[in-house]
């Protein structure tokens, strides 16, 4: 499995464990520049949830959290801010979920996640 083929099986991994608690998922892979990409943007009541989602094979090299950036979670912001530009959203937040596939599926979900 490619790094590719990773990331897809952990976002669709991400959409059913969402979905599954009560967010209805919008859009993936909005991308808004070479740079910025948002992985998930769903909805649950009435919060507009952006979604960064990380997903490592084993955590021998350390869990997907800690793959965030202070670099990675700037260019997250400026997607937003992008978004923010054409769409009516009145709340927002930024989360994080982590899937670690071996030795079996972890998934670790962080609300309103924020990186000082």
């Amino acid at each position: 499995m490619n790094n590719k083929q990773l990331g897809n099986a952990g976002e669709d991994l991400a959409c059913k464990y969402l979905e599954n608690n009560g967010y209805k998922i919008i859009a993936r892979n909005v991308r808004y520049s070479t740079t910025c990409e948002i992985d998930i943007i769903a909805q649950i009541k009435n919060t507009t949830v952006f979604v960064e989602v990380k997903t490592r094979k084993t955590d021998s090299f350390g869990t997907p959290i800690e793959a965030i950036t202070k670099t990675k979670y700037e260019h997250i912001k400026k997607g937003i801010i992008e978004y923010l530009k054409t769409n009516k959203v009145k709340k927002y937040r930024i989360d994080i979920v982590g899937i670690t596939l071996k030795p079996e599926i972890k998934i670790e979900h962080f609300r309103n996640y924020s990186l000082q």
